[in-house]
């Protein structure tokens, strides 16, 4: 009898993740709500610039490369292009809410059929631990040594809150995977945005609070810890749009 087994639309290959990197993980919640959905032949993936720009090493489904930032703007074309296929982008901090600012927030007010997971670990990762749009005050990156000064940068984007506040956008959460209750809670909303889009409703984005024990300078363990202690208070989790419950409301 099986009891646990490796999803199929997860490429049987090794990950080039730093040690106890939680992208791993979040690969995996994308790779089940696929499987679970049974739409692997149907869908493509849009891999960013960033730790993720391998991202089509990792999923056996379609993938296409963006340039940096651009995955949302890749991703309407692909989705305007090909309707019944199931698109969708994963990209990280520096690449979605720096760079790729103006694509998120015009793919999210037009209400693009599209699924974007969005990785929030406070730093650029693949470049050696920059302070990112999301590096929380008083932080020490490798660009503020003496922590984030949010009298000259200014203060961390709340990617959720911001993109909620338009009237386009059909779901927007914000969940973290550094405990098994989180996990389970991001598994559901993941699939819950791929649900979105196969019924045709708009814009979905999950925003998943993640570590980044190399560029943090901590063990696996403690990055963990200090998303608890940390991020999640500045980061709130929950669901900060979702159109089907302001439907039932009404």
């Amino acid at each position: 009898m099986i009891i646990f087994e490796k999803p199929k639309s997860l490429a049987d290959v090794p990950l080039h993740y730093c040690p106890g990197c939680t992208h791993g993980i979040i690969h995996r919640l994308v790779a089940e709500a696929i499987d679970d959905l049974g739409i692997e032949g149907k869908t493509v993936g849009v891999a960013p610039v960033g730790c993720a720009v391998m991202a089509y090493d990792y999923f056996t489904c379609d993938m296409v490369e963006a340039a940096h930032g651009r995955a949302p703007a890749v991703a309407t074309g692909l989705k305007r292009a090909m309707p019944e296929n199931i698109i969708f982008t994963y990209q990280g901090d520096g690449d979605l809410a720096s760079i790729g600012m103006a694509e998120t927030v015009h793919a999210a007010t037009r209400n693009e059929n599209i699924t974007i997971i969005f990785v929030n670990n406070a730093i650029y990762g693949m470049t050696g631990g920059q302070m990112a749009p999301t590096s929380l005050p008083g932080q020490v990156t490798q660009t503020s040594p003496y922590g984030r000064d949010v009298q000259t940068v200014g203060y961390p984007i709340r990617v959720s809150e911001m993109l909620a506040a338009l009237d386009g956008p059909y779901y927007i959460e914000r969940v973290a995977v550094n405990s098994v209750k989180h996990v389970r809670d991001a598994k559901k909303a993941i699939r819950h945005a791929f649900e979105n889009q196969v019924a045709g409703k708009g814009f979905s984005l999950i925003e998943v609070v993640s570590s980044c024990p190399t560029n943090w300078g901590m063990t696996p363990e403690k990055a963990l810890a200090w998303v608890d202690e940390k991020m999640i208070p500045y980061y709130p989790l929950g669901v900060y749009k979702d159109k089907d419950k302001e439907a039932g409301e009404a």
